[in-house]
C-alpha cells in the first residue's frame, strides 16, 4: 500500500541484474526485481566429526538442514571409550533455565541441549561432574540453587543424577570418589563463589582437581573468561568442546563464513548501537541485509524523514548513513521496511494504523513492520539458500505488533522445509520462533545471546580459544 507514496530513498532494492557472486548494489529506488540465485561450494573439513555431531544432534530431536563445517577445536566426539571409561570428566554446561516462583522449570531447552554430550560420556563409562551457573547470585542464594533441575535432568538422562551442596570442598570430593562409571554428579551453582567470574586461578584449580579431563558445552558463557569456562583448561588435558558448543561454532562461524548463496541476514531489535558490530560484520559476508525493529527509525531519520515519536538514536544518525553507504559499496542489497505499523502509545491496547514509512505523523511511533514490507522481505528471502536472523521486527511481546516478527518466523520455517539453511541467532528471535511453534524445523537455534552476537561480530570467545586444537583429518 505504501509504494505509491513512499519516497524513492526508502525502499532499498536492487535495480539491475548481476553476473557476479554478489547481488546488485544498494539502490535508492522503488523498483522490485527478482534477486539472483547463486551456487555454493563447501564441504566439511572433518567428515567423521561432522557425522558424529550430526548424529548426536539428531538424537536430541532437532530437524532441518545440517550443513556442518568442522571448526579447529577438538571435540568430545574425538574421545573414544578407551579415553573415557572410568575417567572423571568436568563438564561445563549452560543449565541457566528460567524458573517460576514455585521453583519449577518453565523452559527446559538448555537442559535438553546438554543431553547429547552427557549421554555420550556416560555411555562410554565416564564419570560426569556437571557444572553450571543459574541466574546472577550474589554469594550463596537459595533461589538460584540448581536443585530444581535434578528431576528433569535425571528424567532426560534415564539415570538418577546426584546433587552436591557445593562445587568445591571435601564433601564434593567424597561424592566424586563414590561416583560409579556412567554416573552424573551435579555441582551447586558455580557462581555462588565470586572467584568464578573473577577467574581466580586457585578457584579454577580446585574445580579442576575434581576431574581428569574437561568438556565445555556451555556456549552461552563461552564469551566470558570465567574459572569454569577458561581457567580450568590450564589444569585439565584434554580440554575439548561438547556437541552443543561444536554445533554452535559450526553454524555461527562455519555456515556464515562459507554459506550457500544467496546468503541473507535479518537484523532487528530496538537499537542500532547494540547491533553495530553484527551489521558491519555481516556486510562483509551477506548478499541481502534486511533491517527491522526499532533501529529502522534511526535509518529513516538519517535520510531526513519524519519519524514521529518513534525510537531514534540521535547520536547514531551518521553511523546509519555510513552503514547504508557501505552496503552499496559492497554490493549488498539492503532492505528497509517501506511501510510500518504505528501506535499512539507504547502499550498493547494502543490505537494503531498502517502508514508508509515516509508518513509517520507527529505523536505516533512505529512498533512493527507493515504488510507490504512483510511481502517484500518474504520475496527477497525466497531467493536465498542461507538465512541468519537476530532480532525481532517489532514489539512482538504485544500481540498487535507481533505480526511482522511472526511472519518472518513462519517464512523461515517454510524455507527450512525447502532445504534452506536457517540459523536463529539467539535472544528474542529464538523466543519468536518458539512462540510461533516452528523452532523444531529451523536448521539451528543458538542457545547463546551475548556469545552469539560476539561470534557474529567476528570476535574470539575465551571459552573456545582455551580448548585444545583439533587434528584435522585429510580427505
Amino acid at each position: 500500500m505504501a509504494s505509491a507514496t513512499s519516497p524513492a530513498s526508502l525502499s532499498l532494492r536492487p535495480t539491475t541484474s548481476s553476473s557476479t557472486n554478489r547481488l546488485p548494489s544498494t539502490s535508492f529506488t522503488s523498483v522490485r526485481l527478482p534477486l539472483r540465485r547463486l551456487g555454493f561450494a563447501g564441504a566439511a573439513a572433518d567428515p567423521l566429526l561432522t557425522l558424529h555431531v550430526a548424529s548426536k544432534i539428531r538424537s536430541f530431536g532437532t530437524k532441518g538442514v545440517r550443513g556442518v563445517v568442522s571448526m579447529a577445536k577438538k571435540s568430545v566426539g574425538d574421545l573414544t571409550s578407551a579415553d573415557l571409561k572410568g575417567k572423571k570428566v568436568f563438564v561445563r554446561a549452560d543449565l541457566n533455565v528460567p524458573l517460576n516462583d514455585s521453583q519449577e522449570i518453565t523452559d527446559d531447552t538448555r537442559i535438553r541441549a546438554a543431553v547429547p554430550t552427557i549421554k555420550h560420556l556416560i555411555s562410554n563409562g565416564a564419570k560426569v561432574i556437571l557444572s553450571s551457573h543459574l541466574g546472577r547470585p550474589k554469594g550463596v542464594t537459595p533461589k538460584f540453587s540448581l536443585a530444581p533441575l535434578v528431576p528433569r535432568l535425571s528424567e532426560l538422562l534415564g539415570i538418577q543424577v546426584v546433587k552436591a551442596d557445593d562445587c568445591i570442598g571435601p564433601e564434593v570430593e567424597k561424592l566424586v570418589a563414590s561416583l560409579p562409571d556412567g554416573g552424573v554428579l551435579l555441582l551447586e551453582n558455580v557462581r555462588f563463589y565470586k572467584e568464578e567470574e573473577k577467574n581466580e586461578p586457585e578457584f579454577a584449580k580446585k574445580l579442576a582437581s575434581l576431574a581428569d579431563l574437561y568438556v565445555n558445552d556451555a556456549f552461552g558463557t563461552a564469551h566470558r573468561a570465567h574459572a569454569s569456562t577458561e581457567g580450568v583448561t590450564k589444569f585439565l588435558k584434554p580440554s575439548v568442546a561438547g556437541f552443543l558448543l561444536q554445533k554452535e561454532l559450526d553454524y555461527l562461524v562455519g555456515a556464515v563464513s562459507n554459506p550457500k548463496r544467496p546468503f541473507a541476514a535479518i537484523v532487528g531489535g530496538s537499537k542500532v548501537s547494540s547491533k553495530i558490530g553484527v551489521i558491519e560484520s555481516l556486510l562483509d559476508k551477506c548478499d541481502i541485509l534486511l533491517l527491522g525493529g526499532g533501529m529502522i527509525f534511526t535509518f529513516y531519520k538519517a535520510q531526513g524523514l519524519s519519524v514521529g515519536s518513534s525510537l531514534v538514536e540521535e547520536d547514531k544518525l551518521d553511523l546509519a548513513t555510513t552503514l547504508m553507504a557501505k552496503a552499496k559499496a559492497k554490493g549488498v542489497s539492503l532492505l528497509l521496511p517501506s511501510d510500518v505499523v504505528i501506535a499512539d502509545k507504547f502499550a498493547p491496547d494502543a490505537n494503531s494504523q498502517i502508514v508508509p514509512a515516509s508518513g509517520i505523523p507527529d505523536g505516533w511511533m512505529g512498533l512493527d513492520i507493515g504488510p507490504e514490507s512483510i511481502k517484500t522481505f518474504s520475496d527477497a528471502l525466497e531467493t536465498t539458500k542461507t538465512v541468519i536472523w537476530n532480532g525481532p521486527m517489532g514489539v512482538f511481546e504485544f500481540d498487535k505488533f507481533a505480526v511482522g516478527t511472526e511472519a518472518i518466523a513462519k517464512k523461515l520455517a517454510d524455507l527450512s522445509g525447502k532445504g534452506v539453511t536457517t540459523i536463529i541467532g539467539g535472544g528474542d528471535s529464538v523466543a519468536a520462533v518458539e512462540k510461533v511453534g516452528v523452532a523444531e524445523v529451523m536448521s539451528h537455534i543458538s542457545t547463546g545471546g551475548g556469545a552469539s552476537l560476539e561470534l557474529l561480530e567476528g570476535k574470539q570467545l575465551p571459552g573456545v580459544l582455551a580448548l585444545d586444537e583439533a587434528t584435522l583429518v585429510s580427505v
